[in-house]
C-alpha cells in the first residue's frame, strides 16, 4: 500500500492495494486483513486506520484525492453517531448499514472484475488461425480450337441419340372369365355330391397374380350360382372350409349366360313374373344338406 504520487503520471494522489484502487479498496482491505465481520465493523478502529492511511495527502493533491477524504469524513461521521446517544425512534437503525451495503456491492464488482481478468488472460494464451488471402490465379488463356468443321461434323454424327422410352401404361386383359369358372363348378357337381372350395383351385396353384385372379373369379362364380339357386354354399364356422353342394330344392334359372350378363329372363323357368308358386313346391328354401362332417371327402383331381 502506497500513498505517494506515482512517478511519471499526472494522476496525483494514488492508493494502490494489490491491483485495485479507490477508498473502498482501502477500506475493504483493512477489514479483510484483520478478519473483521463486515456486518459488525468496529468503526472506531477502522476509522483511525483509514485516517492514518490518507494522512499523507498534501494540499496540492486535494482535488485528485477527494474520494478518500469523503470516505474519511463518512467514517468520522459514523463514529460520532455511534458515540452519541440516539433517539428512541432511531435505535433500530444502524449508522453503519449504508457503509456495509456499499462495501458488499463493491466486493461483488471486484469479484466480477477478477473473473473477467482471468478469462482475458486465459484467452490471451490462445492463438487462432489467421486469415490467409487466397493466391491470385492467372487468367485462363484463350486457346484456339485446332480442328476443322468437317471433323466437328463427323463427331456430331457419331453421337448416339438416347432411345425413346415408351412409358405408356397398357392394360392387359385378363384371360380368366366367370363363365369358365361357372362351367368348372357345375362340371364338378355332375360327378360329385359336394367338394371343398380349395380343391377346385389346386390346378391353378402357380406363383404370381394369376392364381389370385383364378381364386377371385371362382369365388364370384360360386356366389352368383348360389344367388341363382344352382348351388348351395355351406360353412360350419367363420374361416372354416367352404363346401359346395348342388341345389336340391327348386332349380333356379337354367339360362345362366343371360343371368350372368345382367339380363335375366323371368320366363326361362316356365313362370311368369308375379305368378304364385305351385302347390306343394318349396318356396326357395334349401333342402336339408349334410353337415361338413357328414359330407364325403372331396375327390382329388388328377
Amino acid at each position: 500500500m502506497t500513498s505517494a504520487p506515482t512517478p511519471g503520471t499526472d494522476r496525483g494522489f494514488l492508493v494502490e492495494i494489490e491491483r485495485f484502487q479507490g477508498p473502498l479498496d482501502l477500506l475493504l482491505h483493512l477489514i479483510r486483513q484483520q478478519d473483521i465481520d463486515i456486518f459488525d465493523i468496529p468503526i472506531r478502529r477502522i476509522t483511525d486506520q483509514f485516517v492514518r492511511a490518507v494522512a499523507g495527502i498534501r494540499a496540492s493533491e486535494l482535488d485528485s484525492a477527494g474520494e478518500f477524504l469523503e470516505m474519511a469524513a463518512t467514517l468520522i461521521r459514523i463514529k460520532a453517531q455511534m458515540l452519541l446517544p440516539r433517539p428512541e425512534s432511531d435505535e433500530d437503525e444502524d449508522p453503519r448499514a449504508e457503509l456495509v451495503r456499499r462495501l458488499l456491492e463493491y466486493e461483488q464488482i471486484r469479484e466480477i472484475t477478477r473473473r473477467m481478468e482471468r478469462a482475458e488472460a486465459e484467452r490471451s494464451r490462445r492463438f487462432t488461425r489467421g486469415f490467409v488471402e487466397s493466391r491470385p490465379r492467372p487468367d485462363p488463356e484463350d486457346t484456339p480450337l485446332e480442328t476443322t468443321w468437317s471433323e466437328l461434323f463427323e463427331v456430331a454424327l457419331s453421337v448416339t441419340l438416347p432411345e425413346v422410352i415408351d412409358d405408356t401404361h397398357r392394360v392387359t386383359p385378363r384371360t380368366v372369365s366367370m363363365d369358365d369358372k361357372v362351367g368348372l363348378i357345375l362340371g364338378r357337381l355332375e360327378t360329385e355330391h359336394g367338394f371343398a372350395f380349395r380343391t377346385i383351385l389346386r390346378p391353378f396353384a402357380v406363383e404370381g397374380g394369376e392364381f389370385r385372379m383364378h381364386g377371385v373369379m371362382t369365388l364370384l362364380a360360386g356366389l352368383e350360382l348360389s344367388r341363382r339357386r344352382r348351388i348351395h354354399l355351406r360353412q360350419s364356422a367363420p374361416f372354416h372350409e367352404l363346401w359346395i353342394y348342388p341345389w336340391e330344392g327348386d332349380q333356379g334359372d337354367p339360362v345362366l349366360d343371360d343371368s350372368l350378363s345382367g339380363n335375366p329372363d323371368p320366363a326361362a323357368d316356365g313362370t311368369r313374373p308375379g305368378a304364385p308358386a305351385a302347390d306343394g313346391a318349396d318356396s326357395g328354401a334349401p333342402a336339408a344338406l349334410p353337415t361338413p362332417s357328414e359330407a364325403p371327402p372331396p375327390q382329388e383331381t388328377p
